[in-house]
């Protein structure tokens, strides 16, 4: 069957002639082609004005963002065969990069893959399918990776915000093999236990895995504070590179329970310790009761979900980087994460540096971390590129 075409304005084929992958509803010329008459995760043909054929994209009329190119020829669908080319591609960087299988195996657009989220452990995989195209395509999806891998479990995470907005629902359903309560992965010579049915996102976070390692290296004989702490991913690592003390601050007594078990996998259970409570309140305790730390880590959830939330999200974060500094010790080290694509690096660097002179004090960047290799970035798309980690000596001159 042949597919419809998607008829674009006239220069609105630029941006996808320089590799983007995107197509805005706004760039769609509506009386060649009506938005109305396609359905969520159709497959057409992108058409430039002059009538010459972009690739093949899938849409959902009901988005922004209403295409998203999986091929550069018009002939060529997203299919099952294309789905394993492209997983397989996806896989010979990872294998490149890590010597255990424990990584971001797909991730989206920057492995050509539109909506498209796997993260592997091991032989279990847990998939996002973020947009209309790719939930038209879940038993493709599941069979391309059944087909690669013959994996012992594949686990749909299906509940993330974005599908809200491709007018999907949110489920959480394993659909091959039997999933255990929790997994076991290695990542920077630590072992963790990852809860993939109840935890956040896919279970684990591997898009810190080189800044966890860093901030490793400093924490040999060193106190250290992990806030916003889930399962211990800072923490425990810190742990297990020497650090002297840590403790653990989350507001989920279940992600502190984790910690514990991660400590003692670990055999640090001795140097690791929890506070349940809000991430605010608990600095602010800290800092009543005198407390000192020469390493604290803040990585919290994104304060700016949208562009509109900025403002208040730039404050959160000041005031939260603000209070972390108030717990270092005359010369310590605060390492500063943030995952709000919303949030510019500058900002978050000035928002360090304001709240180190607020506390007469001077703000040394020692090191700029962004997301590990797993998470490539494609040159085209800036909202591939999101994790900011500045680690940062602050100190008393």
């Amino acid at each position: 069957m042949e597919l419809a075409p998607l008829h674009l304005k006239k220069n609105e084929e630029r941006r996808l002639r320089n590799g983007h992958l995107w197509v805005y509803s706004n760039e769609v010329d509506s009386k060649r082609s009506p938005l109305n008459d396609f359905s969520p995760g159709q497959q057409v043909v992108v058409m430039a004005n002059d009538g010459k054929p972009l690739g093949v994209a899938y849409i959902n009329p009901h988005s922004l963002i209403c295409a998203r190119l999986v091929s550069r020829s018009a002939t060529q669908r997203l299919d099952q065969s294309l789905l394993v080319h492209r997983i397989k591609i996806a896989l010979s960087l990872r294998e490149r990069l890590f010597d255990k299988p424990f990584y971001r195996l797909v991730y989206g657009e920057s492995d050509f893959l539109p909506g498209l989220v796997v993260d592997r452990f091991g032989e279990l995989f847990v998939v996002q399918l973020n947009t209309a195209g790719m939930e038209a395509l879940r038993d493709e999806v599941v069979a391309a990776l059944d087909k690669v891998f013959k994996p012992s479990a594949i686990l749909l995470r299906n509940d993330s915000s974005s599908r809200s907005q491709e007018g999907l629902e949110s489920y959480v359903e394993p659909v091959l093999g039997e999933l255990p309560e929790v997994v076991e992965i290695e990542e920077n010579n630590t072992r963790f236990e990852v809860p993939l049915l109840t935890g956040q996102k896919t279970g684990w976070f591997f898009d810190h895995r080189m800044n966890r390692a860093r901030v490793q290296s400093l924490a040999a004989g060193k106190r250290v504070l992990d806030v916003f702490s889930y399962i211990g991913g800072w923490g425990v690592a810190a742990a297990t590179a020497g650090a002297s003390e840590v403790v653990c601050i989350d507001s989920s007594a279940r992600a502190l329970d984790m910690v514990e078990r991660n400590a003692a996998l670990n055999g640090v259970s001795d140097r690791v310790q929890g506070i349940e409570g809000d991430a605010f309140d608990a600095l602010k305790a800290l800092r009543a009761e005198r407390e000192n730390f020469d390493i604290v880590i803040v990585d919290p959830p994104a304060f700016i979900k949208r562009k509109k939330d900025a403002k208040k999200g730039i404050e959160a974060y000041r005031r939260l980087n603000q209070a972390a500094m108030q717990l270092l010790g005359k010369d310590g080290i605060l390492v500063s994460a943030s995952c709000s694509y919303h949030l510019p690096r500058d900002t978050l660097r000035d928002l360090l540096q304001q709240g180190s002179r607020h506390l007469d004090r001077n703000l040394q960047i020692i090191e700029q971390g962004h997301q590990g290799p797993d998470h490539p970035v494609h040159p085209m798309i800036s909202e591939t590129d999101y994790i900011k980690c500045l680690i940062g000596r602050v100190v008393s001159i």
